[in-house]
């Protein structure tokens, strides 16, 4: 292990100590606050909400892989290859925030097409990362484990360590459940953005809440999908 993969090593660990830590007091309200709200849906509701985000989040990984034109890194060191996708997310990061400074200034209408276009750009962020540290998207189980980084990307505290066990589990495994539970995915993604969301299509406010919001949200999921792959490919370091 040379000194780079040394210096990655300790910062995973030190991100898998921060994941064990509460969230922030103000995220925690707003989640009991998502919860209450949810728990007055109708059943009915829900599962159209589910069936449809389970539509749009297939079809999004369906068609991600036709249009990564990510370079070969198979020489590259674990160094080379996260310079490469420090530079990947950064670029949807901006990418992302002007998406949602352009659906924010909008209105309301516009303000709901940011659902599935920031679900877009960061799958196809997800789907970049993953090629550049060498793993072949086009297979599904590859797929599948890109859904888990977002998954866990965008979790509760509580399911935060279910999903980071999973992750740890994949390659060791082999009765690992890898299928998606799609009702607890979409919710826990609801219930993590909608707070940020709903000021988004609010008026005077919409275009910057939407670019902040979009581009800390990219900035949330690249960091978690470094450590995820750091964890994968250094396994054998943790001990």
């Amino acid at each position: 292990m040379d000194a780079y993969e040394q210096k990655a090593l300790a910062e995973v660990i030190n991100w898998k100590a921060a994941m064990d830590k509460k969230s922030p007091v103000f995220q925690r309200m707003a989640k009991k606050v998502q919860v209450k709200i949810n728990n007055k849906i109708p059943e009915k509701i829900h599962e159209v909400i589910t069936e449809s985000i389970k539509k749009m989040v297939q079809a999004t990984i369906m068609g991600s892989n036709l249009t990564t034109k990510t370079k070969s890194t198979a020489n590259f060191s674990l160094e080379q290859k996260e310079q490469l996708v420090l530079k990947t997310i950064e670029q949807y990061k901006k990418t992302a925030a002007v998406e949602g400074a352009g659906t924010g200034a909008g209105g309301f209408l516009w303000g709901l097409a940011d659902f599935p276009l920031l679900l877009s750009i960061k799958m196809k962020c997800l789907f970049d990362i993953a090629s550049i540290y060498g793993f072949d998207i086009k297979k599904m189980e590859e797929r599948i484990f890109v859904l888990y980084i977002f998954h866990l990307a965008f979790c509760s505290d509580e399911l935060r360590p279910v999903i980071l066990g999973k992750l740890e589990r994949w390659n060791s495994d082999p009765k690992e459940a890898k299928e998606v539970d799609w009702r607890t995915f979409q919710q826990e993604y609801r219930d993590y953005i909608d707070f940020v969301k709903m000021l988004q299509l609010m008026p005077g406010i919409g275009a910057v809440v939407g670019a902040v919001a979009n581009y800390r949200l990219l900035d949330h999921l690249g960091e978690t999908a470094m450590n995820v792959y750091r964890l994968r490919l250094l396994k054998d370091g943790l001990g």
